[in-house]
């Protein structure tokens, strides 16, 4: 018997270096709501969400960058319905310059339907947002392993 019959992902909490810079970012990026924010001391922290349910923490308790080489995260994926809303994520990106593991829309597979982009945030920790369906069938950036595994 399942110890948990309902067991769902809750939020993902994010340790970044300026709570201010990357509460500009997720908030213009992903168009989240500030659901509550904090000090302790030196340390800042906001809790992000939309319709009132929470979906990432922010916690300005870091200094340096994400690197993968430590273990930890790999990458924060969201879905989105359409490749649509992928490509507008893309152009909003792009006009904050943020840095792309590939050049636009990927596959997650070689001659796949589902594909994304993968992104960078102001600490460099991996991002991903992705659709189900709508990306052409085309060869992936790696061949032989998910797109979205190394990079």
């Amino acid at each position: 018997m399942s110890k948990a019959k309902n067991l769902q992902t809750g939020h993902i909490g994010l340790n970044v270096t300026d709570l201010t810079r990357s509460l500009a970012f997720y908030r213009e990026v992903f168009d989240f709501e500030v659901l509550g924010e904090g000090m302790d001391g030196e340390r800042r922290w906001a809790f992000l969400g939309r319709d009132s349910r929470l979906v990432v923490t922010l916690w300005q308790q870091s200094e340096g960058a994400f690197t993968p080489t430590l273990p930890g995260l790999h990458h924060l994926s969201f879905q989105v319905d359409t490749i649509e809303e992928v490509r507008a994520t893309e152009e909003a990106l792009r006009a904050l310059d943020a840095e792309f593991a590939y050049d636009g829309v990927v596959p997650h597979g070689e001659i796949g339907t589902s594909g994304g982009i993968f992104f960078s945030d102001p600490d460099g920790i991996r991002l991903e947002v992705y659709a189900p369906f709508g990306a052409d069938p085309a060869d992936a950036p790696t061949a032989g392993a998910p797109t979205c595994g190394f990079f």
